[in-house]
């Protein structure tokens, strides 16, 4: 049930967060005192793929300003090395993004995607950010928020109260449960949480690995921590100093570049998907099932409710991130368009847009971003400063600003100092992958944390467009990834980029008809999403 949102408004007068106090504080200025971690009692995970896989909790503080007091626990997994102990190189600690998405499926995953001979030497640690996932508690707020039909995305449809409305009543509700841990979930308190588990190890370094967040994760535990940090890999990079609020309106305008670079790609192959040999021609189909989808919403089984133009919308947005669901795309499209046919949507819908069973890291992303840095709290610049993105990047402005609404009306006042800055201070050089056409985390983003960390080598993916570009079988990208883990060997390259690589192929296009078999399988299964190992699944989305 919806909380009273006046609830809000005591938060909000009561609480003003930010990472002021760890910045404040100095590098490494926590270890010098008890941060009251648990111990790690590791036992199978009983994983009959991967049987060598170890798992446990580990106990942290809510408040690191309070560390004998409330405890939440982490949860990890490891797979441990196998080399001989002079040839072992420690933990190296995996994020895949989110804000809040598990990475309790890296270890076996990446461990997997690069020699033996090097992979043998880490232990692969997987861990669930605070509040999510099988960490305890899993914060949930409103467990139906997601499910369809939601309101129309739109302006011009009318929606804009109805949106307003559920956005503070999600704000509401998180505030009514999870008032003594959301003010806990910043990305700072999950680096701290990182070195907890550094300590927890009994080790004095780690290595890290993060993709998406998982970069400001990374680059925020190497400013609190550069002592303790060996070696580092940034993956699709989030800019150093961006507000949140500004790092969407990128977005917008790269979702947009994307969306466009769709639609050229299926006018390419009207052979295959009818729908016109230019651009504009596909722009028009999209537009078209969206406006039947508002008059005629379509049956979203197994998922909960329709499929209106919100989902229709979301089922598409994730062809910014990961070019292999154009196919499936342009099938949804074409059967839509030319044959009134449901189907392949309603297919595409569960496989990348459905509500899992709860509203999952949707409370973490809020609890880091809204925290993070101050939000505009008055809808009138929200509608003014959006509609002038939307003028240039109609594709998905108004998605994503609904998407992050609920900051708007968040219990807790953003850092008006902004988010924790970033100085690489004491850090080792670290290893960057950015391409140019990534739509989540925009490649400014990637140039801007390398003048930010000294020392720091660029790899750069000219024309690529996969959010976190590794392990795509791009030999380019993965063998510079494994020589740095090998021996520490860096790019040589001078000035602001050390390497550039070459992109993938865009996909061939075919029509996706799913088999009969399949297709039955689909109406009897409940929706979950695409394990993140699977070709088309988006990877630490920071939508």
């Amino acid at each position: 049930m919806r909380k009273a949102i006046a609830l809000l408004a005591a938060a909000a007068a009561v609480a003003t967060l930010g990472g002021t106090a760890a910045s404040a504080a100095g590098p490494d200025a926590a270890d010098l005192v008890d941060t009251g971690q648990g111990t790690l009692a590791w036992s199978s995970c009983n994983d009959p793929a991967t049987p060598a896989l170890q798992c446990a909790m580990l106990d942290v503080p809510v408040d690191y300003a309070d560390p004998r007091g409330r405890k939440i626990r982490i949860k990890l997994n490891r797979l441990p090395a196998t080399a001989p102990k002079d040839k072992q190189q420690g933990p190296i600690l995996l994020n895949p993004g989110g804000p809040g998405d598990s990475g309790l499926w890296m270890p076996a995953y990446i461990s997997g995607q690069i020699p033996a001979d090097v992979a043998s030497t880490y232990d692969w640690i997987g861990f669930d950010p605070r509040g999510t996932n099988g960490s305890d508690p899993h914060v949930v707020c409103d467990a139906h928020y997601f499910d369809g039909e939601r309101p129309d995305y739109q302006l011009s449809q009318g929606t804009s109260k109805d949106w307003l409305k559920k956005a503070a009543g999600y704000a509401a509700d998180c505030a009514a449960d999870w008032s003594w841990l959301l003010p806990h979930m910043t990305t700072v308190d999950n680096a701290r949480d990182m070195d907890s588990i550094r300590r927890a190890l009994g080790v004095p370094k780690i290595n890290f690995y993060g993709g998406s967040w998982g970069t400001s994760l990374g680059s925020t535990y190497g400013q609190l921590f550069p002592s303790h940090v060996r070696r580092m890999v940034l993956d699709s990079i989030v800019g150093p100093t961006i507000s949140w609020y500004d790092h969407n309106i990128l977005q917008d305008k790269e979702h947009q570049r994307r969306f466009d670079a769709f639609a050229a790609w299926t006018a390419k192959a009207d052979s295959v998907y009818h729908l016109g040999t230019d651009a504009a021609a596909v722009k028009k189909a999209y537009d078209q099932v969206e406006d039947a989808l508002r008059k005629e919403p379509v049956d979203a089984a197994p998922a909960p409710g329709k499929i209106g133009p919100a989902e229709f919308e979301d089922t598409f947005y994730g062809g910014g991130y990961n070019f292999l669901r154009w196919p499936r795309m342009a099938t949804v499209l074409s059967a839509y368009v030319t044959r009134h046919d449901t189907q392949p949507l309603n297919i595409a819908y569960n496989k990348y847009a459905a509500p899992g069973t709860d509203d999952g890291t949707f409370p973490a992303y809020n609890a880091a971003q809204c925290t993070e840095n101050a939000w505009p709290r008055d809808w009138e610049v929200w509608k003014k400063d959006q509609a002038k993105v939307n003028a240039a990047a109609p594709f998905y402005t108004y998605n994503n600003m609904w998407y992050n609404a609920a900051c708007m009306f968040w219990p807790y006042q953003g850092n008006q100092a902004g988010r924790l800055k970033i100085t690489g201070k004491g850090l080792p050089p670290v290893l960057l992958f950015q391409a140019t056409e990534d739509a989540a985390t925009p490649y400014e983003g990637g140039l801007a944390m390398h003048d930010a960390l000294p020392g720091s080598k660029l790899v750069v993916q000219d024309g690529g467009s996969f959010h976190e570009i590794l392990f795509h079988g791009n030999a380019c990208l993965d063998d510079t990834f494994t020589a740095y883990l090998r021996d520490g060997s860096l790019p040589q390259g001078k000035g602001r980029i050390a390497k550039t690589c070459a992109p993938e192929d865009d996909p061939t296009p075919v029509y996706v008809t799913p088999p009969p078999a399949n297709a039955k399988a689909l109406t009897a299964a409940p929706a979950a999403p695409l394990p993140p190992t699977d070709p088309e699944a988006l990877r630490g989305v920071l939508r």
